[in-house]
């Protein structure tokens, strides 16, 4: 099942080029009060939504998948984990090209090493939303990737059992300004993340680990590669970050980006790919009072 968020906050069943409003199977989440749970609601509860999504998708209207507005598909993932270097020809990449490690030993290390990083969860937005580059001073960087989006609760997870706790797919961008910071800091600019088009149910995907994915830049292909080339697959992942920390219903994993990566530019489109999941469109323009930015942090 394809799930997306659309418009101001509705809820879709994505169907070829259609997508049915069914906005009212959110009736079937539970009622939260004050202190909020610090996790995604439906994520948490996306096994009850989709039985109420398949009681009323045959009654629900359709509108054209052209032209909404796609959220993303998760609204409030309570920590966004990222995988740096995780296939071995942009780990070469990055150590062959000085924009992209700016002399900072870290940004070489292997992910054994490296371990794993954090993005603000303020840096999410959806397909249509768009990324929204500042500091044009600096070199601003495409990072297409496979998104996997954690169901359930888990802590110290064996790589045997990790796909177990996994609620869908989605295509992840983690858009990176190159420099000599931590990564976190980087890329967790405002839109530095984007997730979409939509989630992809797991039972869609059940090998993660043979995906194509792709991104073009105006029409012209900058990144071409399969999941099979990950160092760290979908299973290593989710054990490497349970093994720091509790993931919690929504929490996102963005597995790594292969190379090819290259810099974007305010008016550029970016078309991108994840086989089972489909493509996903997004424009790139400049955060408001970036426009003619020549300042560098």
């Amino acid at each position: 099942m394809k799930l997306c968020r659309f418009g101001e906050g509705r809820l879709g069943l994505v169907e070829g080029s259609e997508v049915k409003d069914v906005t009212a199977a959110l009736d079937a989440l539970p009622a939260y009060h004050y202190p909020l749970p610090q996790y995604d609601v439906m994520i948490a509860n996306l096994d009850r939504v989709v039985a109420r999504v398949r009681e009323v998708a045959p009654t629900a209207g359709s509108v054209p998948l052209a032209g909404l507005k796609l959220l993303s598909p998760v609204a409030n993932p309570g920590k966004i984990v990222a995988a740096p270097v995780n296939y071995t020809k942009h780990l070469e990449e990055a150590k062959a090209d000085v924009q992209i490690h700016s002399n900072n030993p870290s940004h070489t290390l292997t992910i054994q090493k490296a371990g794993l990083f954090l993005k603000a969860n303020s840096s999410l937005v959806g397909a249509s939303e768009g990324i929204a580059l500042r500091h044009l001073a600096r070199r601003n960087d495409h990072e297409v990737e496979l998104a996997v989006v954690i169901g359930k609760r888990c802590n110290k997870v064996s790589k045997e059992d990790a796909l177990e706790y996994v609620a869908g797919y989605s295509i992840g961008l983690d858009i990176s300004i190159r420099g000599s910071e931590d990564r976190s800091f980087r890329k967790s600019a405002d839109s530095y993340t984007v997730l979409g088009p939509w989630l992809v149910t797991a039972d869609e995907i059940p090998n993660p680990g043979v995906l194509d994915l792709w991104i073009k830049k105006n029409g012209e292909t900058k990144q071409s590669s399969n999941t099979k080339y990950l160092i760290l697959g979908v299973p290593e992942l989710i054990e490497m970050a349970s093994l720091f920390y509790t993931l919690y219903p929504g929490d996102v994993i963005i597995t790594g980006t292969p190379e090819g990566v290259g810099p974007i530019e305010p008016g550029d489109t970016l078309l991108s790919y994840v086989q089972g999941v489909g493509e996903m469109t997004v424009g790139v323009g400049a955060a408001p009072g970036f426009e003619d930015s020549g300042v560098v942090a």
